[in-house]
């Protein structure tokens, strides 16, 4: 991989052969895990202006129609976040001379508040060519990171690394983006507009990549409109960065069933489903067969992969020769653009069952040979960063490079779940093969459960831990770490599905330090302690949901800090906390956050309610910094999936914690600003 220096630029057919399509990667981390920043791409002409505001993506505006730019969201990394833009280079349109990348922050916030930033370009074989460290942005709010451009018909990359201390208005401006700076006026029409959208039964779509378009106290850019041609223009939209209110219809619609046993008909019907063969062939059928119809849903699982914007076509039980036994992939995908082929072989596994290697080395083999772009794998596991769930040999002789990409079913279910309940397809139709799909994959018979199995080492684990036996270094303890990492990240995808905001595991670590570093230091902490930890960022929410399962004990702990309001007294603090959690569990733990202690007053909510003042520290100069809000129940036994299962425990304890206690804080706890000492939540 080839190290950028700032001002530096390569041709990208000098790195590899495969740069139809590209990947390019911004990351940054923080010391806390929970800085962030937004991505936006300006495609310029020669000018080195934009054209119009087709030009012109961001959160709001995450995919060009023609497929050639795409945003494809936020990906976890050891201590921040890594966010990927899609570009299809045929499909990029001839105006356009260059394509910038850039990042900017919000709420004041700077990128000398983050570690390690950084640009990384991958090919359409998903192997990275180069990176780009940026360094002096201390001071800087948005940030050129890097830029395409074309030379004599190739695409060249060069490393800019150019901040902006104004912030996205100060870069837009410098390429023609006309900007809008009367915040007032805008805020009375997202009011306006929000107030408009809860009269609506029916949710209009939204951003398909990020939900979590931000309000900022900077000038909002939107792009100028292209130049006259002479010809009567109907004036566009100008692109929101605000996000509008979506709301579901609160009461389902009364079905004409004449009582509960009548089952409604279904497309895809699951409960005749006997072996898991019939599983798999069903379930990769069905799957396969809706990314073809839907553009919306096979676009936003396959880009990811490097396929490009283009027509598809699916196919199931392909026979492809292989020495002398032929092998039979589950199914194969194929996307036609400007009449070149990209195919991807498909290897479905339902039911927990285990991806085979020799099967996955065969079908990399096949697609070598033929010139294949991709083979994915698709189970109910969960890839973690730096643990390939196979393990495959690849031929460095050969010419063609092929990419082994792995997607989970819970990935599959959260997809569907944000375009058919938040973000909005193409018609009726669409929506309703959505809801098809939807429903089959959450049937019980379907075998598309997500992660359901915390592995043979769990049951050894937890008798060591009882009888104190387990001891560090122990690779038990390492092998339930990484099954814990899975189910945490199979629960946020649940959750971010329902609610349609991005829910994803902090993990943190210390730059530079490597995903089973990490790992290794959580399965020490797991033998010393028995104690099994993680934390949620959910976008809109005043602090980091915690989780802790003490396997001594056998119990849950999920929990939220929330931090002082900035004004008022702490009596009505308190006042308005409880009244807040009006409908919380009375079990609800309430524990006073005190400046230079331990900890301060604690209670539960039942006892609170007549006294909120229980809550205020005794005597006079205490601080109060917030408060920590906990619920405890017990864990299930066994390292299944069932009812009294661990898996359901934790997914019960995360949603019935959201829903019951999280849920409503952010409209009764305003946060102070972001200072460049506390960075904000992003």
């Amino acid at each position: 991989m080839r190290e950028m220096l700032k001002g530096s630029n390569v041709a990208l057919s000098v790195l590899s052969e495969n740069v139809a399509s590209v990947i390019i990667s911004l990351g940054w981390g923080s010391p806390t895990g929970e800085g962030d920043a937004d991505v936006s791409v300006l495609l310029l002409d020669a000018n080195g202006k934009v054209h119009s505001d087709t030009d012109f993506y961001f959160y709001n505006n995450p995919v060009a129609p023609d497929g050639s730019v795409q945003l494809l969201g936020k990906t976890p990394t050891a201590d921040g976040n890594e966010d990927r833009i899609s570009f299809d280079l045929t499909a990029i349109p001839a105006h356009v001379d260059r394509i910038v990348v850039a990042a900017s922050r919000y709420n004041g916030a700077r990128f000398g508040e983050l570690d390690d930033v950084r640009l990384s370009l991958a090919d359409g074989a998903g192997e990275n060519l180069l990176r780009f460290a940026v360094d002096n942005v201390d001071s800087m709010s948005a940030i050129i990171f890097g830029e395409l451009y074309r030379r004599q018909e190739e695409w060249k990359f060069r490393a800019v690394g150019q901040g902006y201390d104004t912030g996205l208005a100060g870069l837009a401006m410098d390429f023609g983006v006309d900007i809008e700076d009367d915040a007032e006026a805008i805020e009375a029409q997202e009011n306006a507009a929000a107030e408009d959208q809860e009269d609506t039964t029916v949710p209009p779509p939204t951003p398909a990549d990020d939900p979590s378009a931000r309000r900022t106290s900077e000038a909002i850019p939107s792009p100028r409109p292209p130049e006259d041609d002479g010809e009567p223009r109907k004036r566009t939209a100008r692109p929101r960065t605000a996000k509008k209110k979506i709301t579901l219809p609160k009461v389902a619609r009364k079905g004409l069933a004449e009582n509960e046993s009548w089952r409604e008909a279904r497309l895809f019907p699951a409960s005749a489903l006997k072996s898991d063969r019939d599983r798999e062939t069903r379930a990769t059928s069905v799957l396969l067969s809706v990314m073809a119809q839907v553009p919306e849903f096979g676009r936003r699982l396959t880009a990811a992969f490097g396929a490009p914007a283009g027509r598809m076509e699916t196919f199931t039980e392909v026979t492809l020769p292989h020495g002398e036994t032929p092998r039979r992939p589950d199914g194969v995908i194929r996307v036609e653009r400007a009449g070149k082929l990209w195919t991807a072989l498909v290897e479905t596994k339902t039911n927990g069952n285990a991806l085979k290697a020799d099967q996955v080395q065969a079908y990399m083999d096949i697609a070598a040979r033929r010139g294949y772009e991709a083979v994915i794998t698709l189970s109910n596991d969960v890839a973690l960063e730096g643990s390939p769930l196979v393990e495959v040999k690849i031929d460095g002789r050969r010419k063609h490079k092929v990419a082994l990409w792995h997607l989970s079913w819970a990935e599959v279910t959260h997809q569907a779940q944000l375009l058919i309940r938040h973000e909005g397809v193409g018609n009726a139709a669409h929506a309703w093969l959505l809801q098809e799909l939807l429903a089959y994959l959450q049937h019980d018979n379907s075998g598309c459960h997500g992660f359901q199995n915390m592995g043979p080492a769990w049951v050894p684990v937890r008798n060591g831990i009882d009888d104190e036996t387990l001891c560090q270094g122990d690779s038990r303890a390492l092998e339930v770490v990484e099954s814990w990492e899975r189910l945490i990240r199979q629960v946020c995808l649940g959750l971010g599905g329902e609610l349609g905001q991005k829910v994803l595991p902090v993990q943190r670590a210390r730059r530079g330090s490597d995903p089973g570093a990490r790992r290794s230091l959580l399965a020490d902490h797991l033998c010393r302690d028995g104690n099994l930890q993680a934390e949620l960022r959910i976008e809109g929410t005043p602090g980091i949901l915690a989780v802790s399962a003490d396997l001594r004990t056998g119990r849950l702990r999920t929990s939220i800090e929330i931090p002082a309001p900035a004004q008022g007294y702490p009596l009505s603090w308190a006042k308005r906390l409880v009244r807040t959690l009006a409908e919380a569990p009375a079990a609800l733990h309430i524990e006073t956050l005190v400046e230079g202690e331990q900890g301060g007053p604690r209670s539960t909510l039942e006892r609170l309610r007549p006294e909120p003042a229980d809550m205020l520290p005794k005597g006079t100069g205490s601080t109060i910094t917030g408060f920590r809000l906990s619920l405890i129940k017990s864990m299930g036994s066994t390292r299944g999936n069932a009812e009294s299962g661990f898996i359901r425990s934790v997914d019960d304890a995360v949603h019935r914690f959201y829903s019951t206690v999280v849920a409503h804080l952010d409209r009764a706890t305003p946060r102070r600003a972001p200072s460049k000492a506390e960075p904000s939540v992003g």
